[in-house]
């Protein structure tokens, strides 16, 4: 077996393989940015080296640089995760001419699968169902809108060399293909380096679907059941599953044939994954072949009991696959959730900073890759720490939390009360809409499509609203909180011998714009807390003054709450919703509704920078007038182009940003009559 591999790579990912190889007895190498100096990974590792500045094409996609610190180190092997260099032939091409080992599939395969055009010619060739869709190159904008008047609107731009949503766009008519064209061709070149477009009909109410398929190279190939992977925001996953709530055995079995049949037709070897679009009636066709380890394999893994890392080592070291077809079962369900430094409030924009505070769930102990759980497993993939920065040169994830249960509603269960006790703070995450998804109807009944998030939330996510018994769980938990820190804070005051004298009973809680009012009756082991002298309910719980999590157990039913002081009560975060509760007496609650409310800044006739981005062109001068939706500017950020577009027809009287400027959230670019 290899001695040592070095890991091409960064975040969790590197972590993630690092795991793997420490367990297998191999030594690890990091690679690392200026930004990532001081990153998890480099930590984790038994060496490390630095290759260059934190832009990722001046550092970690220069083969030159990599090849470098290949020679420097003596690693035998390379594992490139995902991104990056991970699908670049030349990449493999130069470790096989210097005689070190590529953990993942031959150059050919990754040449012919990578090309999204040549692929789906080899998928047609080996009897896989296909898209409809111009498979040739495509020249300008113009030949962009008449193509995609041939294939029929809605249409699916992307491109050739693609992958994680990047340079991919849908045109529902002329305007957009022409603008989508090039906001396409310019994130492939400044993703990919490659900037060749294609066009393919876009499949309406669709699910994405994929199989994890391993070969060894050597006549065995085998497909390790599917993930569903619908629920996307700009065509980037958000919540994967495995298996899939919508497929049956047969569609299964069908889909697992063909993805098969292509990595054996590319003479496949490592692992890989073949995605396919499903529509209703469960007609499934192929998207693309990923040649390299998935964002989102941690489920295949918990439902398989396979280590996806340590087959992958195996096979290039040269064995063969150990795992027959027969071997491939689906015990229990799995759920992967991915946190990414991005505001949901802001329609899902990238955030960067430091954490100051990160506190994920406990891990299950004993769990490991390659084992099959028997209990509900906690997973969390990351690689950040309290105290890191969340840089803006690379992709905003900042951990992959999955759990595992013998059913998808345990899963599901478990995953709630997880994201309910994941703390994160100093920036803007996605943690509220994580778990208002594992709390939507759909979701739970497992009709979603990769339309979710804008069929559910058209104008953006705006937190949840939760059920009158959800608030009033709430509602006694922090009534009970408040009496402790009541009680704490008479008691240093030193003003009472039986802290009963001076803490009432009767209480108004107040929260997303009900009250309630509420007695409690505390006792040695908790509170119970009254509603209206009618319902009651029993807190537990060993939550002090100070703590930002807290655990309560109400009427029997465990409740988290991630929790922060304010003025008369708490600031509580439970379940997506994000929310001021505030208890106060009878007298302070009528006081409280004669004070006015404080009316919000005007920024109406303002543009302003929604995420710390940089201008990559300006669209309008001083003195244009400028139609409802037009585009006024493009923001970069995180390997994203963002236009911004004019809310309503105005004239621009000041602009205040200029192309190649960095701007931060809620920097005035500018400004309207």
């Amino acid at each position: 077996m290899f001695k040592k591999i070095l890991i091409a790579n960064r975040g969790e990912i590197a972590c993630r393989v690092i795991k793997t190889a420490r367990r297998m007895g191999i030594k690890t190498v990091a690679i690392y940015s200026d930004a990532d100096r001081n990153a998890l990974h480099v930590k984790m590792a038994d060496e490390a080296v630095h290759i260059g500045p934190p832009p990722a094409n001046q550092s970690y996609i220069v083969i030159d640089k990599v090849m470098a610190a290949i020679k420097e180190t003596g690693a035998e092997a390379v594992h490139p995760g995902y991104g990056f260099l991970s699908e670049n032939k030349l990449f493999a091409e130069a470790l096989a001419e210097a005689g070190v080992a590529f953990i993942g599939p031959p150059a050919g395969a990754i040449e012919s699968m990578g090309d999204k055009i040549t692929s789906k010619k080899i998928a047609q060739e080996a009897g896989v169902s296909t898209v409809p869709g111009y498979m040739g190159l495509i020249d300008d904008a113009e030949d962009a809108v008449k193509i995609s008047n041939e294939v029929g609107y809605p249409v699916m731009i992307k491109a050739s060399a693609g992958g994680g949503g990047k340079g991919m766009r849908i045109a529902w008519n002329d305007d957009e293909a022409r603008e989508g064209f090039q906001s396409s061709k310019n994130e492939a070149a400044n993703s990919f380096g490659d900037d060749r477009i294609f066009i393919e009909k876009f499949v309406t109410q669709p699910r994405h679907i994929e199989i994890q398929v391993l070969s060894d190279g050597q006549g065995n190939t085998i497909y390790l059941n599917e993930r569903e992977c619908s629920i996307q925001r700009r065509n980037q996953k958000v919540v994967e599953e495995a298996p899939s709530p919508f497929l049956d055995e047969e569609t299964r079995q069908a889909m697992g044939k063909q993805s098969c049949d292509l990595a054996d037709a590319v003479g496949y070897a490592s692992a890989g994954t073949v995605e396919f679009i499903v529509d209703g009636d469960k007609n499934f066709y192929f998207l693309e072949m990923n040649t390299r380890l998935q964002v989102e394999h941690p489920v295949t893994e918990l439902i398989t009991g396979v280590d996806l890392v340590e087959q992958m080592i195996r096979v290039a070291y040269g064995e063969k696959l150990s795992i027959k077809q027969d071997d491939v079962k689906i015990n229990g369900w799995a759920i992967e959730n991915r946190l990414y430094a991005e505001d949901p409030y802001r329609n899902f924009l990238p955030s960067i900073g430091r954490l100051t505070r990160y506190r994920p769930p406990a891990e299950t102990a004993d769990y490991l890759p390659g084992v099959m759980p028997s209990t509900n497993v906690v997973r969390n993939d990351t690689g950040v720490y309290e105290g890191g920065e969340i840089s803006m040169y690379y992709d905003p994830m900042i951990a992959k939390l999955c759990t595992w249960g013998p059913t998808r509603a345990e899963a599901i269960d478990e995953m709630r009360t997880a994201l309910d006790g994941f703390e994160v703070e100093g920036i803007g995450h996605n943690l509220p809409f994580l778990a208002a998804v594992m709390d939507h109807p759909k979701f739970i009944s497992g009709d979603m499509t990769t339309s979710f998030i804008a069929e559910e939330y058209p104008d953006g996510f705006e937190g949840v609203e939760l059920d009158a018994d959800a608030l009033r769980r709430i509602a006694a938990a922090c009534c009970a909180m408040h009496f402790v820190a009541e009680v704490r804070r008479t008691r240093v005051s030193g003003r009472m011998d039986n802290h009963e004298r001076h803490v009432g009973d009767d209480w108004v809680v107040s929260l997303q714009g009900q009250n309630f009012d509420v007695t409690i009756e505390p006792d040695a082991d908790g509170s119970t807390v009254y509603f209206d002298n009618e319902l009651s309910y029993r807190v537990t719980g060993d939550w002090t003054p100070g703590q930002q999590l807290a655990e309560m157990t109400v009427d029997g039913s465990p409740l988290v709450m991630k929790v922060g002081k304010i003025t008369g009560g708490f600031r509580v975060r439970s379940r997506g919703a994000d929310m001021n509760v505030h208890v106060r007496t009878p007298r302070q609650a009528e006081l409280a509704k004669l004070m006015p409310e404080k009316v919000a800044a005007d920024t109406s006739k303002m543009l302003l920078c929604p995420m710390p981005g940089l201008i990559v062109k300006v669209d309008v001068e001083v003195g244009d007038t400028v139609q409802e939706g037009q585009a006024l500017c493009t923001v970069e950020a995180m390997k994203m182009e963002n236009i911004l577009r004019a809310e309503k027809t105005t004239v621009v009287t000041k602009i205040n940003a200029t192309a190649g400027d960095n701007l931060a959230v809620d920097d005035v670019i500018m400004e309207f009559e």
